[in-house]
């Protein structure tokens, strides 16, 4: 039994995140052709091809995309298991900044899992608008923030996962056959909100504003009670809704990154642990 060690995985992760093997040799303190021969060895350990050569930035095949899946768990529970049996005397407090919908959707299992294995870190959490959020840390506010990023270009931050955006609409009632449409959203600057509104405006479709919340409470419960509809991150989709897709006349609305943002370089060891927590847990 062939046995993958797991900085050869963390060298393989490093290079799906950075879309590049240059970025991540940066990352782990390597060199370019030091990773490429980390990625050779796991290709050779596993008989099989992980990347598609030649492609910028990077792009796994369908290999690489199995494999990917795996190594993150396998270096999740890896760095549990450690952080567990060292009991390591992690302190401090950590403000951490998240839009709405992760904080109410997937943060508060990850959060007790790293509370679990930190319990003398403390967290305060804010939710707010990824502009914002990104704002108020420019202002001093947060030590982390996680943010949207619309533009897969734009610099800034460390992205660990890429989200698949969805219509939703509620299952028992036909407010997205309406027209105008009606449309639950965020206020300015979300970014959801601004995707729908560019999108529908090119599409010359017509809309109204039905119901406007910063809450993701708010807008969920809205779309369930048939006031319109919105777009929302697929992993964030509640239960009690339907998706919609373009069968049912809406576009397909492409993708966001999702980024964690450090404040500063000089940051804490309570930081720095749940910058890799939260990396390897959304990923």
């Amino acid at each position: 039994m062939t046995n993958i060690p797991t900085e050869l995985l963390r060298t393989f992760v490093k290079a799906v995140d950075t879309g590049s093997f240059t970025r991540a040799g940066e990352v782990v303190g390597r060199s370019q052709s030091a990773i490429s021969l980390q990625i050779r060895r796991l290709e050779e350990m596993l008989d099989a091809s992980l990347f598609v050569r030649g492609s910028h930035p990077v792009r796994l095949t369908a290999e690489g995309g199995t494999l990917a899946g795996y190594a993150r768990r396998i270096l999740a529970l890896n760095d549990e298991a450690v952080d567990s049996l060292r009991r390591p005397k992690v302190t401090g407090c950590v403000r951490l900044g998240a839009p709405h919908e992760y904080t109410a959707s997937l943060l508060p299992v990850i959060l007790g899992k790293f509370a679990q294995s930190h319990p003398s870190v403390m967290l305060e959490v804010t939710c707010d608008l990824s502009k914002n959020l990104l704002v108020r840390m420019e202002k001093g506010e947060f030590d982390l923030v996680i943010a949207l990023h619309e533009d897969p270009d734009e610099p800034g931050g460390e992205k660990v996962l890429t989200e698949r955006l969805v219509w939703v609409t509620s299952p028992e009632h036909a407010c997205n056959e309406q027209s105008p449409l009606p449309l639950v959203l965020a206020p300015s600057p979300c970014i959801y909100r601004n995707r729908v509104l560019q999108k529908l405006n090119m599409l010359d479709r017509r809309w109204r504003i039905a119901y406007s919340s910063s809450s993701y409470s708010g807008i969920t419960a809205a779309v369930r009670a048939g006031l319109g509809v919105t777009l929302i991150a697929a992993s964030t989709v509640p239960e009690g809704v339907r998706i919609l897709t373009e069968r049912d006349g809406f576009p397909d609305m492409g993708h966001i990154d999702v980024r964690v943002h450090r404040a500063g370089e000089n940051n804490s060891e309570a930081v720095l642990r749940l910058v890799e927590y939260i990396a390897s847990s959304l990923g």
